[in-house]
């Protein structure tokens, strides 16, 4: 900057010498004149300096005004910046903890509604028909499916048969993870796995175990993830025709043709007790939370809630004919099925059904000697409305969704999706994302009749939703 006033001022007073100083430059010839011009390019050269120089000028002037700032009022304005800063943090915090409280405390609630019975999602009315090319089928075993489970977390579907294997499916894709194969009759010494037609299977509610029970009265255990065989309880003196865990527990309950209940400790690989009181061969089985399960008597035409701890039992009395299944909507709640044709809906505090559907799947034979169609299998998604059933073997069979009416009384038809076959077992996803059925030729517990042009396999039928679920205590 000081270069450019310096030259300045040279230049303005050579002009000022007047015209002497001018001849003598012009005695001076070329060589002045290049002087002269040099200077010229010097001046231009220090404007553009000058130039680049401003915006770092203002910069300084815009330090200089920051820099006039006093000791004391910066002070200030660092302790309202870490004053608000506080505040923020504070309210955050208040917040994130009143979120959480509401949590909990809604947690609380649900857990509590859960355990008297009273908590039911109305997710029915939500619920849409998938399309036929939406549903897809499994297959992989040689005859009729009989039963099937879902893990926890519903990446993995067990599946077991008449043909006494057990597969293990990978939900998402449809891949066959591992196969259990089953032996032949005459060699359970030497064969790891059943010999006999599997009936049943339970999983625990951590993922931890496999249960399996078959008509060679023997319940296995197995671990889910490498599908290695654990135990074996032996102890039952016919077909094992139902397992259920007790939830957040590995205590498990098996229903037998021999007409009890027992109790198995398996982390402990160990026999509890035995529950005696039908009258007939149980056909099935299922437990939740509670220290209870319920259990379906076959042709006694009786449910019965087992109370554990208590010693005692509660008797149901409904169907006209045999109850072939049996489901825990909630604690409270349960829905069975019959070969008389008929679904029904009970609590526990009633000894007769609070609603039923007579002729669920329709009838069949000539007019004036119609016979309804078995309901093979029942499924509940669990704490909600929502139910489904399964016939027996027609080429026009179907699987039916309905709900349940407020406080589970009465029974409205939601859509049903046609399958040809035995449904044997029917089972919803914890999400409640997906039903899996189970279907074969044959019936999962006889050989009445038979459907040549029935698959035997798993059909996995999606479940969409047209809005939000809402939680509707009673």
């Amino acid at each position: 900057m000081s270069s450019f006033f310096i030259k300045k001022r040279v230049l303005s007073a050579a002009v000022n010498k007047g015209d002497l100083k001018r001849k003598s430059n012009a005695d001076d010839g070329k060589g002045r004149s290049k002087k002269f011009s040099k200077r010229a390019d010097e001046e231009i050269s220090s404007d553009s300096e000058n130039e680049r120089t401003e915006p770092s000028r203002k910069q300084q002037d815009n330090e200089d005004d920051e820099i006039e700032e006093t000791p004391q009022e910066k002070k200030l304005r660092l302790a309202k910046l870490y004053l608000d800063q506080l505040r923020d943090e504070e309210d955050k915090k208040a917040e994130e903890e009143s979120f959480e409280a509401d949590l909990i405390a809604g947690r609380l609630q649900d857990d509590l509604l859960e355990q008297k019975g009273k908590l039911q999602r109305m997710i029915a009315k939500d619920l849409i028909a998938p399309d036929p090319e939406e549903v897809r089928l499994l297959r992989g075993h040689k005859l009729s499916v009989t039963c099937l489970v879902i893990t926890p977390d519903e990446k993995y579907i067990f599946s077991a048969s008449k043909d006494c294997s057990i597969i293990k499916w990978e939900a998402e894709s449809g891949k066959k993870v591992h196969k259990i194969a089953g032996g032949r009759k005459g060699t359970e010494q030497r064969h790891v796995g059943h010999t006999a037609h599997v009936l049943c299977m339970a999983i625990s509610s951590d993922g931890k175990y496999l249960a399996s029970g078959d008509m060679n009265k023997l319940v296995m255990i197995w671990d889910p993830v490498t599908c290695k065989h654990l135990y074996k309880f032996v102890g039952h003196r016919g077909a094992v025709s139902g397992l259920a865990f007790r939830r957040g527990t590995h205590t498990l309950y098996s229903a037998s043709h021999d007409r009890s209940i027992k109790v198995w400790s398996v982390d402990e690989n160990a026999y509890v007790e035995t529950l005696f009181g039908h009258q007939d061969m149980i056909t099935g089985l299922d437990c939740l939370s509670r220290e209870r399960c319920v259990t379906a008597g076959g042709r006694d035409r009786t449910v019965r809630v087992w109370k554990i701890a208590e010693e005692s039992q509660l008797v149901f009395h409904g169907h006209e004919g045999s109850i072939d299944c049996v489901q825990l909507i909630n604690e409270e709640h349960m829905v069975t099925g019959g070969d008389d044709g008929s679904i029904s809906i009970w609590t526990v505090n009633k000894k007769k059904p609070v609603s039923t559907v007579k002729k669920a799947h329709g009838s069949h034979g000539n007019t004036g000697l119609e016979q309804p169609y078995w309901v093979s299998s029942v499924a509940a998604l669990h704490n909600s409305d929502t139910v489904a059933s399964g016939a027996s073997g027609s080429h026009n069979s179907s699987l039916q969704l309905w709900k349940c009416g407020q406080g589970f009384r009465g029974l409205e038809p939601l859509f049903s999706i046609p399958v040809t076959g035995f449904v044997n077992s029917l089972k919803f996803s914890n999400s409640g994302k997906f039903l899996v059925a189970g279907v074969g030729q044959e019936h999962r517990l006889g050989r009445w009749w038979r459907i040549k042009e029935a698959k035997n396999g798993l059909y996995i039928i999606p479940l969409k939703r047209q809005a939000k679920e809402q939680e509707v205590v009673q």
